[in-house]
């Protein structure tokens, strides 16, 4: 549903947040130039001409959720040469945001990171956010034993990491597929970006625009 006076999550304890594009805008450009280091890699691992490599990159992203578990399974590529390459990226697009870190100050519970990105990775961007002391864990690639969202088995992994109660857990997400096995399980799903809107999918069940201002209207939990 779209909001408009505040989504009800007082029933919320444990809120479970993507990092790449719904912590910070798509519109900020840090995917665009992790992409570009991506198919940098493709291209010097294969031997491809640009382009192929590229496709290359996103069939194995459809495929498998994620480019690098496509890499893994078909060039054996070691994810730590990987990772020290994808992350060599500029973060100055990124930027604090005093009024995310209110919005997300405000939540009642536990607060976790599920992302398909590595832990170094996630590190750099909370800080550079300057909202990594707002999170009590990451739960990232290596967490998942590397299966990826959206597969079922990377939320049964970070369910049972952290005592997760689905029921009682929100989770926020740029990707549409990857709320689906959420909502399977029992969570409450946000679909976040300029997109969301649009999304007519039934596993979506809150659409936000702008994560700063849905969080900041939501009703939670009032604590004592």
């Amino acid at each position: 549903m779209s909001e408009t006076g505040g989504a009800d999550l007082r029933h919320v304890s444990t809120w479970l947040f993507d990092l790449d594009n719904t912590l910070y805008p798509l519109e900020s450009g840090l995917a665009e130039l992790t992409s570009s280091r991506i198919t940098d890699y493709v291209e010097g691992l294969t031997g491809l001409p640009r382009d192929e490599a590229q496709a290359l990159q996103k069939r194995y992203l459809a495929e498998h959720g994620l480019t690098l578990k496509g890499l893994m399974i078909h060039h054996g590529v070691d994810p730590d040469e990987y990772h020290a390459h994808i992350n060599d990226v500029d973060l100055a697009v990124l930027a604090p945001d005093p009024a995310l870190r209110t919005a997300l100050a405000r939540l009642p519970g536990r607060r976790i990171i599920f992302t398909n990105a590595d832990a170094g990775h996630a590190e750099r961007v909370l800080v550079k956010l300057a909202v990594a002391d707002l999170f009590d864990e990451v739960f990232h690639i290596a967490s998942a034993a590397f299966v990826p969202k959206p597969s079922r088995g990377a939320f049964e992994r970070v369910v049972a990491a952290h005592d997760i109660a689905p029921t009682e857990t929100a989770f926020f997400e740029d990707t549409e597929r990857n709320l689906e096995p959420a909502a399977e399980l029992g969570m409450t799903t946000v679909l976040v970006g300029p997109g969301a809107e649009a999304s007519t999918a039934s596993f979506v069940h809150h659409r936000a625009a702008d994560l700063r201002d849905f969080l900041a209207k939501a009703k939670i939990k009032e604590t004592p």
